[in-house]
């Protein structure tokens, strides 16, 4: 992926706090980070709007169509209640999950933008096989498909099979620039997920090709949380989850209030704390 300003995004964050330069900072980020922190800050309509206009601005980059199902599907965990730490904080409750109810609507336009991303990302692997954006591009739409079909649709075997593609996608892109951070997601969300999973299980899921070790999941999301870019705050999310989930309710606050500190907009952050200060 070529690099998009990830210094004038990581500078913004730090300038939240200011309104008047963050205001100014961020009528200067490129269209698409502004997207992202607009995502991350529940503002969806805005979220939309910005990857809206880098797609008419940028119509040969499948990154827009991409960021544009990424915006779909958060919008859809946070209706859903998705994303909220109680939900993955027991593995027994994990998997009796039910099947959620999607808004057909909004699935139909997360489909409709995995494909225009899909598209562009194989036209420009046609002519260029090392293209870093069409790679990182077909990283995260697997990804992402993946993550619909856990936790929304719960069709495991589906999620495994997008988890897989993901992951190796993910490693090409890594060949190609190995410090686009953000494309360890796959890889360490797939680690830390089968790393989960009971001795049977995840010897099952390895025999299908997908790793399972979860300290290097959450090593490789902490790479992604340290030194990504569109990704870094997704990567936190997941490993303050990670941390409720395994009882360490020192950094999983760390987290959260960092992150509730970054995107004030965002209940989920301060939610999740106010949770975790009240039990014993």
């Amino acid at each position: 992926m070529a690099a998009t300003s990830k210094l004038a995004f990581g500078v913004a964050v730090l300038l939240l706090s200011i309104p008047a330069l963050a205001g100014d900072l961020a009528l200067k980020m490129p269209t698409l980070d502004r997207g992202f922190q607009d995502m991350y800050n529940l503002d969806f309509a805005g979220a939309h709007t910005q990857f809206t206009q880098w797609e008419q601005t940028h119509p040969e980059d499948p990154m827009g169509p991409t960021a544009e199902a990424a915006g779909f599907l958060f919008s859809e965990f946070h209706r859903l209640g998705v994303l909220e730490s109680q939900f993955f904080e027991l593995d027994k409750r994990f998997e009796k999950r039910p099947k959620l109810n999607p808004d057909a609507a909004v699935r139909q336009q997360f489909e409709a933008a995995l494909e225009r991303a899909s598209a562009l990302a194989h036209a420009r692997l046609a002519k260029n096989p090392k293209d870093e954006d069409a790679l990182f591009s077909l990283t995260l739409l697997n990804g992402l498909q993946a993550d619909y079909a856990a936790l929304i649709d719960k069709r495991n075997l589906a999620s495994l099979h997008y988890t897989k593609e993901a992951t190796a996608w993910g490693q090409q892109t890594l060949a190609v620039d190995p410090n686009n951070y953000d494309a360890h997601i796959a890889s360490g969300i797939a680690k830390y997920l089968v790393g989960s999973l009971s001795a049977p299980l995840r010897w099952l899921v390895r025999l299908g090709g997908v790793p399972g070790d979860k300290q290097e999941g959450v090593k490789e999301l902490k790479l992604v949380a340290d030194r990504g870019h569109y990704l870094a705050p997704f990567a936190d999310i997941l490993l303050a989850i990670a941390y409720v989930r395994e009882h360490d309710k020192q950094h999983a606050r760390e987290i959260l209030s960092s992150l509730r500190g970054q995107f004030p907009a965002n209940p989920l952050f301060a939610q999740e704390m106010a949770k975790l200060d009240a039990k014993p």
